[in-house]
């Protein structure tokens, strides 16, 4: 967490009872110690900070993967449906007017998905999320 101001400002406060927010951040502490509280002076100094932290913890998962025992990189989530890619090929196929990019329209949508209901659809996601995870 960082905070854009000095320590000594939380007792400051106008607001809130200083004891009450220096208590709340001591509880903080206490039941999330692995979380940093970091005081910077400023915003500016508060966001280059934050940009060197996310930087070298972009380079340590990045290094990671190689090390053994590391932690493992998260994988993104497929899709559960159909992508608008998939959308648009089929509609191509049967002979629909798509655009090449942008929002299809919603009876397009519609076509696609009555023509693969039931089981052909389900059939057509697990066989792609299978093909993604190899």
């Amino acid at each position: 967490m960082v905070v854009e101001d000095r320590y000594a400002e939380v007792f400051k406060n106008v607001y809130v009872r200083p004891g009450t927010v220096a208590d709340g951040l001591a509880e903080l502490q206490v039941h999330w110690p692995d979380v940093p509280i970091v005081f910077c002076d400023t915003r500016p100094l508060a966001e280059q900070w934050t940009y060197r932290y996310l930087a070298a913890a972009w380079r340590w998962a990045a290094d990671a993967d190689s090390v053994p025992g590391g932690p493992p990189l998260p994988m993104p989530a497929p899709p559960l449906g159909p992508t608008a890619a998939d959308v648009r090929s089929w509609a191509r196929s049967v002979g629909l007017d798509v655009p090449d990019r942008g929002r299809l329209r919603p009876e397009i949508w519609s076509a696609f998905l009555e023509a693969h209901s039931g089981r052909d659809m389900a059939a057509a996601t697990v066989s792609r999320l299978a093909v993604r995870r190899d």
